[in-house]
């Protein structure tokens, strides 16, 4: 959709930072609901634009999804965090979409990204990476995956998991304990052609009886409304009960995940998705050095793994130049069309430069394992 033109009444989506990018460009109407029963925050976190572009009408939080059966069938243990989806008995059982396709897994990269700080969330994202079956192009594919046994394990947004265990499959799913909570949002497009309806529509969702609705077991959504939970069926989280961000004050910075919307899912696809194989491989023979080495310890090489694993964690950027006006200017996300030259040399710039580390790593990791016998 353009300023000019636009066919669309209504935006509606799970990735909050995504409304602040439409909103910047000038793409939704100012329309505050008068219903009442939606308090201002979850957390510290606001539920509606406080310049009334767009309004929280669900909540959601970044999880882990596992098919039970598959679970047991396969003997895994249960998760309760991001790191034990990078355990080496994990290795080819969980899957995740790509950010660049998916919004509410962008909102989960952006999360531990702030959670673990720049450094140390990449150093985790590439490990539990290393242990993908898939990275999928759409975000229904990992739910549905779960589902259906094709993998145990699926990074998801909580919702997700409610819909997939209301209509019947053996699911269950965890809150990480660094994560945060977030508004799924919606929003009247910029000269909607059925602006008055979009509005009513709205209305209706933040209604008691709208919020109801988000209960339904195919649907399996948080309501924003505390008022609504007094009637939630039995299984269903509060989320304005839990302690969010793990008790240690993260709070989730949509501005800072605005500025670099576009930067993250390119250094995702050119850093890990396009890359999937030679980290898998890499994953792959670090997990067996580690296995030899805890039954025939090996200073040198557990030395050799770690300056892998160094390797792998390796960004071409820090989150100072992710931030700057340069980088800003230069990205535009995964659209072919909206690439600028600048982009383009450095996705090239970043795939080169992650091929070559985890070439690297692999090196050290071929070496530790002779070496460890």
């Amino acid at each position: 959709e353009t300023r000019a033109k636009s066919a669309t009444d209504i935006f509606w989506a799970s990735a909050p930072d995504a409304f602040e990018v439409l909103k910047g460009e000038g793409l939704l109407a100012k329309f505050v609901p008068t219903d009442t029963g939606v308090p201002a925050k979850i957390g510290d976190y606001p539920i509606n634009d406080p310049e009334g572009y767009y309004a929280g009408f669900a909540l959601s939080g970044a999880a882990i999804m596992w098919n039970s059966r598959y679970v047991r069938a396969n003997n895994l243990p249960a998760v309760k965090g991001w790191n034990d989806l990078a355990l080496p008995v994990m290795f080819d059982h969980v899957a995740m979409a790509m950010p660049s396709r998916s919004g509410s897994t962008h909102l989960t990269v952006e999360t531990i990204l702030q959670a673990r700080g720049w450094k140390n969330g990449w150093a985790l994202l590439k490990s539990v990476c290393g242990n993908m079956r898939l990275i999928t192009e759409r975000s229904f594919g990992v739910p549905d995956g779960v589902t259906s046994g094709q993998f145990g394990f699926g990074v998801v947004l909580d919702y997700q998991a409610l819909a997939a265990r209301g209509a019947g499959f053996p699911v269950e799913f965890v809150h990480p304990s660094d994560t945060t909570i977030v508004p799924s949002n919606i929003g009247v497009v910029k000269d909607a052609p059925n602006s008055a309806i979009a509005q009513k529509f709205i209305e209706f969702m933040l209604s008691a009886d709208g919020q109801a609705v988000l209960f339904e077991p195919k649907v399996g959504r948080l309501p924003v409304r505390p008022d609504s939970y007094k009637k939630a069926p039995a299984g269903t989280p509060n989320p304005f009960a839990i302690e969010w961000g793990g008790g240690g004050g993260f709070k989730f910075d949509v501005d800072r995940s605005e500025k670099r919307y576009a930067i993250v899912d390119v250094a995702f696809d050119q850093l890990i998705s396009f890359q999937l194989q030679p980290l898998k491989n890499v994953t792959k023979t670090l997990h067996a050095v580690d296995a030899k080495i805890a039954k025939r310890p090996n200073a040198e090489a557990a030395a050799l793994a770690a300056q892998a694993r160094e390797a792998i964690a390796l960004m071409p950027f820090d989150e100072k130049e992710a931030q700057s006006a340069e980088f800003a200017e230069a990205f535009h996300g995964s659209n072919e069309k909206k690439k600028g030259p600048r982009q383009a040399e450095l996705e090239q710039k970043w795939a080169s430069f992650a091929r070559d580390n985890y070439a690297r790593a692999q090196q050290l990791a071929d070496k530790a394992a002779q070496l460890a016998g």
